[in-house]
């Protein structure tokens, strides 16, 4: 009677504690109803893409505009998804305007369509892309 009363209180403290995680985060559908970042609307940050560009060299900068990203959650998810990628030298998500820095080698053949992807399957959208080669 005394486990199945301790196994008892530790469903229902992580039945709690995973709606306070939800709740404190929001769930992908309660993101639906927060403020989404709408990067066509929004220039890229000058001070920003300069600090990124800093001591790169030989390499081309892709700028993704994103929708649909909501939070500090988004823009870290996004980053880790693209670090998987061996060919990124480097990334940075502005998650205020929107935008998605990515620095590849020159000889990469960028892919619009595989970087959507990417971004698609993190819940958000890209709809633009522009490519900067240092």
């Amino acid at each position: 009677m005394k486990y199945i009363f301790l196994i008892l209180i530790a469903v229902m403290s992580f039945s709690s504690w995973g709606e306070a995680v939800k709740h404190a985060h929001g769930s992908q559908d309660n993101h639906l109803h927060e403020q989404l970042v709408d990067g066509s609307k929004l220039d890229v940050d000058p001070k920003r893409f300069s600090r990124f560009i800093k001591n790169l060299a030989d390499l081309q900068i892709v700028i993704v505009s994103v929708k649909g990203m909501v939070c500090d959650f988004c823009a870290r998810g996004l980053e880790k998804t693209f670090k998987k990628d061996g060919s990124v030298k480097k990334i940075d998500v502005d998650l205020k305007k929107g935008k998605i820095f990515i620095a590849y080698p020159t000889d990469k053949n960028i892919d619009f369509n595989d970087i959507k992807q990417k971004i698609v399957a993190n819940g958000q959208d890209a709809f633009d892309m522009q490519i900067i080669t240092l």
